[in-house]
């Protein structure tokens, strides 16, 4: 199948323009895990929270939306996992499923697969449904590590919004602006080939 066919096909996402075999889809699962974790080490400290700002969230949304909801879902599934095993590439190195913000974690497998059933569906093909997907997928994210943060901490819903969910606001703001051009870009790319 050619590019310009893959681009058009309806349920395709960016993965898919690549020829189709399950290498592709292995390299690609392992590929959007390395990703995640490389991102999770951009991290920098907010004040009064123990939940880090990272890349690793962003990260989490672009796997999930370029690589679609099963092989998303999978990748971060392999992130979350070798993360618990040992691997030191959640938030800021660390590794295991005690960190407070592992809830997080966990929201982004069911914001990787959201997102990326939304793609299939040709969300990220324009930038004002872009930044709805991520807003979506952000949603989720928070949906699950929110209250796992109370329970974790000990917080009341309230002192876990404060810490978890209020500081990230503005930030996440600007990643569904970032997503909202690199997506839509990367397919009108993809179609121009």
């Amino acid at each position: 199948m050619s590019t310009a066919t893959a681009a058009v096909r309806p349920g395709a996402v960016l993965a898919d323009l690549l020829p189709a075999t399950r290498v592709r889809d292995v390299a690609l699962v392992v590929g959007g895990a390395v990703l995640t974790g490389l991102a999770a080490q951009l991290s920098v400290p907010v004040p009064g929270s123990p939940v880090p700002v990272t890349g690793q969230t962003f990260a989490a949304l672009l796997v999930g939306t370029a690589l679609g909801a099963r092989r998303g879902f999978l990748s971060l599934a392999l992130y979350a996992v070798a993360g618990v095993v040992g691997v030191p590439w959640f938030a800021g190195g660390s590794s295991g499923y005690g960190a407070v913000s592992f809830g997080y974690v966990l929201g982004m497998l069911l914001a990787s697969a959201l997102v990326g059933a939304l793609a299939r569906r040709g969300a990220d093909r324009s930038p004002l449904r872009m930044a709805g997907t991520m807003v979506l997928g952000e949603a989720v994210i928070y949906a699950v590590g929110v209250p796992y943060l109370a329970l974790a901490t000990g917080m009341s819903a309230g002192q876990a919004i404060a810490a978890g969910l209020t500081p990230f606001l503005i930030g996440d703001a600007l990643k569904a602006a970032l997503a909202m051009g690199a997506l839509p870009a990367a397919w009108k790319i993809a179609r121009n080939r």
